[in-house]
C-alpha cells in the first residue's frame, strides 16, 4: 500500500493544511455537486448554494474522518470500518462518489499548496484517497 515516505508526506502535508480543513472539506464538496450534479441526490435536505452551512458542517466530518485515515494509515480498514457500514447499509452512497469526491479534494489541495503541490504531493494523495475510497466501498461486497 502506501510507502514510510508516502506515509510521512502525506502526514506533513496534512499538518500543514491544518488550518484550513474546515475549508477544504466544504469546497471539496462544493466542487463535487458542482462537477457532478447526480451527487446532489443523497443531500436532497441540503442547502447546495454556495456559502451553505450544511455543506461547511458536513465538510467538517469528511476532513474528520480523513484526519482519521492519517492518523491510521497503516489500519485504514479498522479505523475507517464504521464510516463503510453507514455509507454501506444506512446511506447506500454509491461508491463511485469516493473517487470523484477525492479528485475534488486533489484540485482543492492544488489550490491550497500551490506550488508545494508537488507530483510526488499528488501521487501520494492519490494513492492514500483512493486507499480511502476502496476502504469505504468494501461493505458493498
Amino acid at each position: 500500500m502506501l510507502t514510510a515516505e508516502e506515509q510521512s508526506l502525506i502526514q506533513k502535508v496534512w499538518e500543514k493544511i491544518a488550518c484550513h480543513k474546515d475549508e477544504i472539506g466544504g469546497e471539496s464538496l462544493l466542487r463535487l455537486f458542482i462537477s457532478y450534479p447526480p451527487t446532489k441526490t443523497y443531500f436532497p435536505h441540503f442547502d447546495l448554494s454556495c456559502g451553505s452551512q450544511q455543506i461547511h458542517n458536513h465538510g467538517k466530518k469528511v476532513v474528520a474522518a480523513l484526519t482519521t485515515a492519517v492518523k491510521n494509515l497503516d489500519n485504514l480498514s479498522q479505523a475507517l470500518s464504521e464510516l463503510s457500514s453507514l455509507h454501506a447499509y444506512n446511506l447506500r452512497v454509491d461508491p463511485v462518489n469516493f473517487k470523484l469526491l477525492s479528485q475534488c479534494i486533489q484540485v482543492v489541495l492544488a489550490l491550497y499548496l500551490g506550488k508545494e503541490y508537488t507530483p510526488e504531493v499528488h501521487a501520494a494523495f492519490d494513492k492514500f484517497l483512493s486507499a480511502v475510497a476502496a476502504v469505504l466501498s468494501e461493505k458493498y461486497r
